[in-house]
């Protein structure tokens, strides 16, 4: 049931084999299905193209899914077009894997996820529709889709020219390591085996709430620290018996931290037309303090561009660019300039 009238945009699936992809220790399939929104009135020619990565658990088509009591995606762009947002062409490719998801960066364990965003996912959907191009391409995303987003904003500010990070993952002492005592304990019941609680896992006739959030913290662990010799590449930075950290695993996991990234690479934002980091004020990975920490060194890194007010949890880099060009109503503004 539409819940809205007024001008359609169209969603078309797209499929992509990827080459990329083929090389991940999860034996994930290769073959991905995009959907991709076209407003009404458009065949996607010179329209910005924003790129939607989304949370852990979750896949691109979810978002394009019929959705009860509220709009699913599409929907909503109808709506806030038609009220005046700049009409843009949004991509939803499919991005999951069997540890539930990725940070859409490049993992030997989960797979080369950069590159399938940058090598082959945007030039296919542009070369289909016409869209986007240098200057005219954008993401965002929520919880791991945040951390994809603020991650490429960092590490290819010549490739996107704008990103919206929401309750991305960050300052990650913050809100990774409360989770590995827990992680541990489930371990423990499973002879300290990280296989055969996974293959537990898959076994189950039904999948319980706690042993998702498990799953993450090992999906973490694949992403920013695989072991090409583990089982899924998966292994821990801290000890089975005493959770203490392992500095050289632990070290590997602050390297994509965005804290760190800021700090290494922050001078490269100045490329970009458009930033946005918000986050609740409360968040049980504790990402509303992270995000004003990222915040405060993407500040000091880009020291010409003064921060637009706003909340300490939500605001954009860029004075020049208004809160709102980034929250969900106008995501496309700093594009269509």
């Amino acid at each position: 049931m539409r819940k809205a009238t007024g001008p359609r945009g169209i969603v078309k699936r797209l499929t992509l084999d990827s080459k990329v992809l083929k090389s991940n220790m999860l034996g994930d399939p290769s073959e991905r299905v995009i959907d991709v929104y076209v407003p009404a009135g458009h065949d996607g020619r010179g329209l910005p193209l924003l790129v939607d990565i989304v949370g852990f658990t979750a896949g691109g088509p979810a978002h394009t899914n019929w959705k009860n009591f509220g709009e699913n995606v599409p929907e909503r762009l109808d709506r806030l077009i038609a009220e005046g947002m700049a009409p843009c062409v949004v991509a939803f490719p499919d991005c999951f894997t069997k540890l539930g998801g990725n940070q859409y960066i490049n993992s030997t364990s989960v797979g080369r996820w950069a590159d399938f965003l940058i090598e082959e996912c945007v030039p296919f959907i542009e070369k289909e529709f016409g869209c986007g191009g240098a200057g005219k391409r954008g993401l965002f995303g929520k919880s791991s889709g945040g951390y994809g987003a603020i991650a490429h904003a960092l590490l290819y500010p010549d490739f996107w020219a704008a990103a919206a990070c929401h309750s991305g993952d960050m300052a990650f002492e913050l809100a990774y390591l409360p989770e590995f005592p827990r992680l541990l304990r489930k371990l423990a019941k499973c002879d300290n085996s990280i296989q055969k609680w996974l293959e537990g896992f898959y076994a189950a006739k039904k999948t319980k709430d706690d042993d998702i959030h498990d799953l993450m913290t090992l999906a973490m662990c694949a992403t920013y620290d695989p072991d090409p010799s583990a089982y899924w590449g998966v292994r821990l930075p801290v000890t089975f018996d005493t959770c203490e950290i392992i500095p050289d695993r632990w070290r590997n996991f602050l390297n994509h931290d965005p804290c760190a990234i800021a700090e290494a690479r922050g001078e490269g934002l100045k490329k970009l037309k458009g930033l946005w980091i918000d986050c609740g004020d409360v968040d049980q990975y504790n990402l509303d303090a992270s995000s004003s920490i990222t915040l405060t060194l993407c500040f000091a890194a880009s020291a010409s561009l003064d921060p637009a007010p706003g909340p300490a949890t939500t605001r954009s880099v860029f004075a020049d660019t208004e809160p709102a060009a980034f929250a969900p109503r106008d995501s496309a503004r700093a594009l269509a300039s």
